[in-house]
């Protein structure tokens, strides 16, 4: 596990963008990274021989409401441990910073859950239920 750096650090937009490809997240434009990534309220990215491998996000408005998003490790290193000390540094940083009252949400993917519910993370339904609107 040494051989990868935790970095606090918003991901660039070409690795942000690969990494998102390659792990089977939705590609993003670069217009839309270019906007997107700088209005991070916090964010990591794991580097392995310099380069970066993984990477995690959150968003939000900094008080009432954060989402965690952008979860994603290269496939080479996926089941090394990287997602789940990418989900440590984010609630950890949400616990130490964000205020009591905030609502922290994210959208797991697939198998995804499983690391989520080690977080505290839990289903909503039947109270809330996910809701998504694709632009374009």
């Amino acid at each position: 596990m040494s051989e990868y750096e935790l970095i606090t650090a918003t991901p660039g937009i070409d690795d942000y963008r690969r990494l998102r490809k390659v792990s089977g997240l939705s590609e993003k434009t670069q217009a839309a990274a270019e906007a997107g990534l700088p209005n991070s309220w916090f964010a990591v990215t794991i580097r392995h021989e310099g380069r970066t491998v993984g990477m995690g996000r959150i968003i939000g408005d900094g008080g009432t409401a954060f989402q965690i998003v952008d979860i994603a490790v290269e496939p080479e290193h996926q089941g090394q441990g990287l997602g789940k000390r990418i989900m440590t540094a984010l609630v950890d940083h949400l616990r130490t910073n964000a205020p009591a009252s905030a609502y922290v949400s994210l959208i797991a993917d697939g198998d995804a859950r499983h690391l989520y519910a080690k977080f505290g993370f839990e289903p909503v339904m039947p109270a809330s239920i996910g809701m998504a609107l694709w632009v374009g």
